[in-house]
């Protein structure tokens, strides 16, 4: 789950104590003012459960009207993401969703636009954050944005990468024309979703990326063809930031060379957290 909050360490615990025993990881980013939170139980209500409690914590601490931070956003709970990991069935993602949507209306009249497998249309969140409010009316909820929590985007997908590049100096011109050049909306890698953002607070840029079929597009392969074109704008990659966890299978993909460069590590897998907390 994305929440727009990543500043204040007492909301930041009020919102991981929310999780209980469900919590696997939380990246925090001061810049993007926003935590991920990611949410996994052996059974499949442990984490619709859980993530009905930290949207409880995070609706209570959160204003957006008072938010400001370079990512993109649509509310205070901003994407509830359910995914299946095997052995649950698909399907028990996308039910998962639409309850957590039904619910999220009822409880704290938030709108809501359904993404990924969730939406009949199939539409995903870069289309949902583009039109929402605009060319789209929610899904469910009220017809406008809610005064203090805006909107949420609820889905279902298979598991993604997020990954940043954070690149040295304030060249914001440079990162954009990399991540519009990466990505495959324009003509990219498959599966790659970028955006390049301005990091005030560490003085530096990043391309920002969202690695959707991982199959097509891995880790390595997507890092590393921004890093050769930053080196070949005459810049410098200064790290490689993961957010959240990956799966086992995409970091068995990428190289020991790559792996102990960007600090991906066993731990940080989906699945050795799973077997940690359990």
């Amino acid at each position: 789950m994305n929440i727009s909050e990543g500043r204040d360490p007492d909301v930041i615990t009020a919102l991981v104590a929310a999780c209980g025993t469900t919590l696997l990881d939380v990246h925090t980013d001061a810049d993007h003012h926003r935590s991920v939170l990611t949410l996994c139980g052996p059974d499949a209500a442990d984490a619709p459960r859980a993530a009905r409690a930290l949207t409880d914590a995070a609706a209570t601490r959160i204003d957006l009207a008072r938010h400001r931070g370079v990512h993109p956003r649509l509310g205070a709970i901003d994407v509830v993401p359910f995914v299946a990991l095997a052995p649950t069935p698909d399907d028990a993602a996308v039910t998962a969703a639409r309850d957590y949507a039904r619910w999220v209306v009822a409880t704290h009249a938030i709108p809501v636009f359904l993404y990924g497998s969730a939406d009949p249309a199939g539409r995903t969140l870069p289309e949902t954050r583009r039109d929402a409010f605009v060319d789209r009316a929610p899904d469910l909820g009220p017809a406008e944005p809610h005064p203090h929590l805006g909107a949420v985007a609820v889905g279902a997908r298979a598991p993604l990468v997020a990954i940043n590049v954070e690149v040295e100096g304030s060249d914001l011109g440079l990162v954009r024309r990399v991540a519009h050049e990466v990505r495959e909306r324009d003509g990219g890698l498959p599966g790659v979703r970028a955006l390049g953002l301005e990091l005030p607070d560490a003085g530096t840029t990043q391309v920002s990326m969202n690695l959707v079929d991982l199959e097509r597009t891995g880790i390595e392969a997507a890092c590393s063809e921004v890093e050769r074109r930053i080196g070949a704008a005459g810049g410098r990659v200064r790290r490689i930031e993961l957010v959240g966890l990956v799966p086992a299978a995409a970091r068995d993909a990428c190289s020991e060379a790559f792996l102990e460069r960007s600090g991906i590590g066993v731990g940080r897998t989906i699945e050795a957290r799973a077997r940690r907390r359990a």
